[in-house]
Order: C-alpha cells, then structure tokens, then sequence
C-alpha cells in the first residue's frame, strides 16, 4: 500500500476503461482554452491516483475513463441508443468530457459502462463515487441499486447482491441537475455565464471506483488532534459488525510505530503522542495512521490514514486584541480566494499534478491561507494543503444566488432549506479530518442566507475544533460565529476585533489585466480594476499591501483574502492567467511583500 504521507500515488487496477465501440483517435472537444495538462490527460486512466487519502483500503480498481453517454428527455427512461463517449470524470459541459454539451434541467444524463471484476475473494463490493452534479440514480445489471442527491459530496452504494457471478458487469448512471432553476447548493453555476458567474457542471465530476470488503469492515473514522493534551482522538465507524468488535490503531512516525490502541468499534480511542510535531504551514508534517478491524483475535479489514497535530481557536495577543490562534500563538492568515474552476475541465481539474500546482504556486507567492469558494474540492486537493502545509478557509456552496439576509427565508423554500442543510452536514462529515481546514464558511456576501445564528451554532456544535465564520461579508450577525467578515473591492478595510471574535478581510483587492492568448474570450472580459501591464499590476498588489499592514496593529485584523488565484472565463482578477501558463505579476515582489505583511503582527 502506498504511504499517503509522501505523497506517493496510490495506483490502482484498470478495468477496461475503453469500451469496445470508442474510435481510435477519440479526442477532447474544442474549448476555448487548454491548460498544459490538457495533453497528459488519457482516455483509458484520466485520475488514476487513489481518491480518497483519508481512507486507503489496500485494493480497488479505478472506473475512470471513456462510457458510453446520451442526453435525453427528463421523463424518458433509459435510452437504448447512445450519442456517443464521455471522459469520465470530466463534467459534459468541458472539453475534457470530449462532448461540450449543455444538458438542462428539462434533460437527463445517461452514462453507462462495463467492466470484468478483479478475482477478489472479499464478501461485499462497494461502488465509490467522489461526486455526482446533482441527482444520481445508478444501476447495476439492470437492477437500481441507489439515488443520492447532493453534488459535492462523497457516496457510496453496496452493490454486491446485483453482481452477476461472472463475465461482464453493466454500470448505468442517470444525472438529472436543474442548475440554477433548482434549489440545491451549486456555487457560481449558472445557465447563462456572465460576469462572475460561471459554466455549470453536469454529471459525473470526480473519480468512480470499486472496492472489495469483508463482511465486516471500517466505514468511516473520525481523527481529533489535540495537542494541549498531547493525544490524538480516534473514533471508529463500522458496517456489517454482529455485536461488539475490536478495532485497533496505530500511529507512525517516518513508518515506526509511536502508539497504539485497541477498543469496541465506535468508543473513541486515545492516543498519546510524545514530543508532537506540530502541523504548520512552516512545517505540515503529517503522522501516518494504520486501523484494523479484529476478529477473532486476527486481523480483519484494515485502512489507513493521515493526520496532523495542530489546533485552531481564538485569543488575545499582547495589546489585548481578539486575535486567530494557530497551535496557541497569533499567525496572521493572507491567502487568495480560490474558485477551483479549469478552462478545460470545468469543475474537474485536468490531473493531479495540475491541482497540486494551484498550491505550490499559492505557496510560493508568499501567502498562507487559501479560502475555498462556493465550491468543495475533491479529497485530493486538501490532501495536497495537508502535505504542503496551506490553510484552508472552505465556504458552503450557496443555493440562492440572489442577495438574501438573515430574515432570507422568504428567498427560500422548504425544499431549498432541507437541500442546503443536509449538504452542509455531508460537508463537514466527509472533510473533518482534513488539518489544513481551519474555517467553516456557511454563507458568502447573503446568498441565500437565513437562520445564521442558528446554523453558526450547529456547526460549532458539530465540529468545535475548527472556527466558524457564520457570513463572509455584507450581512454580519453580531455574536454568531468566531469572526467579523468584511468585504471591501479595491480595500483594504477592517472591522472592530470584538471580544470574542476576530475581524477579517474575506475579500479584497480584485486588481484585473487580461493576457491576450491567455482568456477566455478576446473581448470583454472583467475585473473589479483594470492594468494594462504587469509591471502596473504589480505596483497596484504592492500599493494594496502596503495599505493593509497598518490594519493589522490597528484596529486588529487577523486575516485577508486577496481575489483571487486564477482568472475565471471572463473574469480576469487572477494572480494566474485561467490557463495557469503565466503568473500575471513579478511573483518575487508579490512573495516579498506577502511575507513582509505576515510578519507585521
């Protein structure tokens, strides 16, 4: 088994991932824009890494790669001609899917595939899929085997009772997503792209895969550092148990064995760590964990897993000032807002070299702390924050796009409120033990915001080992969360610290310059403020900075979020071109002062 600690890929089988009928020389569409990754991308094995870091088991085999697809009515049933094949796990709206195709709330998608199981002795298979935009309904052999409704989220189907014993299995997968007619979470999707709104995506967007289980088998695990305690908390989920089992874990320090534990599945286990290691973004260094599930005294399904020692609250500095607090001592966070959204893959970047390069770059830049927006991101680009040692504010994709407030609820239905609360929850539930994340963001500048208080409280509830930032921007509850959010385009400004809550910076800055050859249209495109070079570029980011480090001594920010990474379609106010081919500012003069304003605390 791979050591995910390294980060060395975890490969895994390929099962067929050609149909029969796929031509030769398929290729992707036609889009407007390619990233350099575009042409490391294969047909057969697109995402062969393991995918989900958190909770390796030792086989599976990867789904990934060309089905069959066809768009059809909504109310028809499953068609019995195809229109052609589709990269899976591209969504079919981007030129990586080689289709490029709209699909429409008033349409479905179809997809389908075979493949040949491995020669598995396990009692169970699983069916894994990372993602699925929005309503998914999957058959096996004929036979439905599950509906899960929810595009950001993880899930997983038993599909054992429909294997046939031998010989060719059959994969079908419908997709119905209403985009912005619906009233699910979906982010900055939109029918009709403009301004900063954006391509939606349909379908399949992250890695399909199998895996073989005993009967009896680890589920899920729940990892809570705690380093004034010095320990690490584990709690052990199970399927398949008939009464009590033992689970047993190990933590690994460079592989040796530092502390072990045995208990009942679902008692939370604790264990010492001697002379932790702290997880930082100076050092993320990442402990190794090994869980097994026993029975009968012998080993029964085993997993393993990653964590690191760190802790996230608040507390006064010196002056008094509410300040964040990384492992106990004030850490100024400065980082990009960052859409995760690729000129060619849409949702779904092209490989994971290319999600890996988005926070190698961040990190060179100088900055510390990312704020995902309105999207969530694969496991594998938080593994990545985890390995490199990048901060992670991670937002809740909003339902409604139009501005809402606290009393928002007469901007949503019934339908809307259960969609965006059920997601909020497989959030936190399949991201928990992510180090890197340090933040929980419900809301985004009063998109469909309701109940803030109330929802700020649940998730404190939920998870307490993170902070909560209960609206970032524009419509702020005084008392609900752990911090004060403003927004300001060009800015800098900064709120009031508060007794018990910090102020931040959600967004700022905005400083735009398209790079002909490098958009995503020639005319037309949009940011907050316009250069014409990059040296302008340049001395406005400087200029901006040099305007924000007096805030941080008075009156007291803890954190700023520059907009933003990446150029977007038409919106060009990246550190990055949209294409990731050329960072649009001196990137030593942007380190420099980036690292000059960390240090101003």
């Amino acid at each position: 088994m791979a050591n995910l600690a390294t980060g060395v890929p975890f490969l895994p089988l390929m099962l067929g991932a050609w149909p029969s009928s796929a031509p030769a020389d398929w290729q992707p569409a036609p889009g407007p824009l390619l990233t350099r990754w575009a042409k490391d991308v294969s047909p057969r094995n697109p995402h062969p890494e393991y995918p989900r870091p958190q909770m390796v088991r030792q086989d599976w085999a990867n789904l990934n790669g060309l089905w069959d697809y066809a768009i059809r009515p909504k109310d028809e049933g499953q068609p019995q001609q195809w229109d052609g094949h589709i990269r899976v796990p591209f969504p079919v709206e981007s030129a990586l899917s080689g289709v490029m195709k709209r699909v429409g709330a008033e349409n479905r998608l179809w997809y389908r595939r075979t493949f040949e199981l491995p020669s598995w002795t396990a009692a169970r298979i699983l069916l894994n899929f990372g993602a699925v935009d929005w309503e998914a309904a999957i058959w096996v052999n004929g036979r439905e085997s599950g509906l899960h409704r929810g595009g950001y989220d993880p899930f997983t189907f038993d599909i054992t009772d429909a294997i046939r014993p031998s010989g060719q299995q059959e994969l079908v997968v419908s997709v119905w997503d209403p985009t912005d007619s619906g009233y699910q979470p979906r982010g900055k999707q939109v029918k009709n792209p403009k301004s900063i709104w954006y391509t939606p995506t349909t379908g399949i967007w992250q890695t399909v895969w199998i895996e073989p289980v005993p009967r009896a088998y680890i589920d899920s695990l729940k990892i809570v550092p705690d380093i004034d305690q010095g320990h690490v908390r584990i709690t052990v989920s199970t399927k398949g148990v008939a009464g009590e089992a033992t689970v047993q874990a190990t933590v690994l320090d460079d592989s040796k064995a530092i502390a072990t534990a045995k208990g009942t599945t679902g008692d939370t286990l604790a264990l010492p760590i001697p002379d932790a290691k702290w997880w930082s973004p100076d050092s993320p260094f990442l402990y190794e964990l090994n869980v097994t599930l026993m029975k009968d005294g012998q080993a029964n399904a085993e997993v393993s897993s990653y964590f690191g020692m760190r802790k996230i609250s608040l507390g006064k500095d010196e002056s008094g000032i509410t300040r964040i607090l990384l492992n106990n001592r004030p850490l100024f966070q400065l980082g990009p807002l960052d859409q995760g959204f690729w000129p060619d893959g849409l949702y779904t970047a092209p490989t994971d070299e290319a999600l890996r390069y988005d926070i190698e770059v961040i990190k060179q830049l100088g900055f510390n702390m990312v704020r995902k927006h309105v999207k969530i991101e694969p496991a594998r680009w938080y593994y990545w924050c985890d390995k490199l040692g990048l901060l992670v504010w991670q937002d809740m994709p909003n339902a409604n796009i139009h501005t809402g407030n606290d009393k928002g609820k007469s901007n949503r239905s019934s339908e809307s409120t259960a969609n965006f609360e059920r997601e909020l929850k497989a959030l936190l539930d399949a991201h928990v033990n992510h180090p890197s994340i340090v933040m929980w963001v419900p809301f985004n500048e009063g998109w469909g915001q309701y109940d803030t208080q109330r929802i700020a409280e649940w998730i404190k509830r939920y998870d307490p080992s993170r902070l909560v930032n209960c609206a970032s921007g524009w419509h702020d509850v005084p008392g609900a969360g752990d911090v004060h959010d403003v927004h300001a385009y060009p800015g800098p400004k900064s709120p009031d610290p508060e007794e018990h809550r910090a102020a931040v910076l959600g967004e700022f800055g905005g400083l735009g310059l398209p790079v002909r050859g490098h958009t995503w249209q020639d005319e037309k495109n949009w940011g907050y403020r316009s250069y014409t070079t990059s040296e302008e570029l340049t001395q406005a980011y400087l200029e901006l900075m040099q305007k924000l480090q007096p805030l941080i001594s008075r009156p007291g920010l803890s954190a700023a979020v520059y907009t933003q990474t990446t150029d977007v379609e038409i919106e060009v106010n990246g550190l990055m071109t949209y294409d990731r081919a050329q960072i649009k500012m001196d990137a030593k003069r942007v380190a420099e002062v980036n690292r000059r304003t960390r240090r101003s605390f």
